[in-house]
């Protein structure tokens, strides 16, 4: 057994470059596990600061000053971040609230819908079966409600970290794009110079982990941009709350998009019934998600690691359950990560041959 493991273990370990990127992993990984919530403010910098990056490089390419083209991505940036603050949020929360507000009347017209089933057929469902689920139906809500609140009670230290955010994050990342290759420098600095497989591991993780982040920013951008224009013109009621959400949803690969429909369909039958308004709507929603599918998603990921679906939810649930939000929204390129790692992995000559 010990011969076994010491076999293995030259195997894969015997290179000193392996060695290497061993101890760059471990160390990332200890720092984001038990520093993750302190550093939470550089985690953020650092990941819009990447985004950026690739808009001031294009900038650049045009032939672009650097300082200019940082200066107009940094101007963009801040624009950007004042409409979120000041505009797209208390819509989005004004609507969530009248939403809210609403549940009730949506709750008693879908209980009187399924209250007529057991009449319409029979066969199929009883009035026992009917009060079950209202039952279980009005014991989620109330528990929803109930959560809600407590949520929002105990939002005052999530408030005062916003603050914090709005603060640090864009001065961040300002310094992150101003100071990038003294940066870089200062921490390739406490790097052995003997690290061309760690070199090459950054720059395939750098072509695609850019190409996937800001692809999905383009995506969620235009989905959710496509559904609100599709929803205003049909007067679908809290439009933009239902257009963020599906742009959000996007994220989640496959099950984003089964989850979202559930609330266009709800709020679109209890407003318009089964009318041929609810009808178009749907046609419509399902065109933009076919567009999503087969036109967006091909062209803005062109260039990215093809991953089995298998592996795409596997890394979705993994690393959304230690990151949460941020870990579902890298876990393609986290998935692309471990399959880059395993292909360029240094190895005994024997395993080469």
């Amino acid at each position: 057994m010990i011969q076994v493991i010491k076999q293995w273990f030259h195997r894969y370990f015997s290179d000193p470059q392996a060695v290497l990127l061993v101890a760059l992993l471990v160390s990332c990984f200890t720092i984001l596990i038990t520093m993750g919530q302190m550093l939470a403010p550089v985690l953020a910098s650092i990941v819009v600061a990447y985004l950026l990056e690739g808009l001031a490089g294009n900038l650049q390419r045009w032939h672009f000053p650097r300082w200019l083209a940082i200066s107009i991505v940094y101007f963009a940036f801040i624009t950007l971040l004042v409409f979120i603050i000041f505009i797209l949020l208390p819509l989005l929360s004004n609507q969530l609230s009248q939403l809210i507000q609403e549940l009730p009347t949506m709750l008693t017209r879908g209980q009187e819908l399924l209250e007529r089933l057991p009449e319409r057929y029979p066969e199929f469902i009883s009035i026992e079966q009917i009060n079950s689920m209202i039952s279980s139906i009005s014991y989620s809500v109330r528990n929803a409600g109930q959560t809600f609140l407590s949520a929002s009670i105990a939002s005052i230290p999530a408030i005062i970290s916003l603050l914090i955010y709005l603060i640090l994050v864009p001065l961040l990342v300002f310094f992150f794009m101003y100071d990038k290759t003294t940066l870089m420098n200062w921490f390739s600095s406490f790097l052995p110079k003997e690290r061309h497989t760690a070199s090459k591991l950054w720059q395939e993780m750098d072509l695609q982990m850019g190409n996937y982040v800001r692809g999905k920013v383009y995506e969620i951008f235009i989905i959710g941009t496509f559904t609100y224009i599709a929803f205003a013109l049909m007067g679908l009621n809290y439009a933009s709350l239902l257009a963020f959400l599906v742009g959000i949803s996007v994220i989640i690969p496959y099950i984003g998009a089964v989850v979202v429909t559930i609330p266009v369909v709800i709020v679109a039958y209890f407003q318009w019934g089964w009318g041929s308004e609810f009808f178009w709507l749907l046609t419509i929603f399902t065109i933009l998600q076919a567009f999503d599918g087969n036109i967006l998603v091909p062209l803005l990921f062109s260039e990215a690691v093809n991953l089995h679906p298998v592996a795409i939810i596997v890394a979705v649930l993994v690393f959304g359950g230690l990151w949460g939000f941020w870990g579902i929204f890298f876990a393609i390129p986290l998935a692309s990560l471990v399959k880059a790692l395993l292909q360029i992995w240094p190895r005994t000559a024997d395993d080469l041959a």
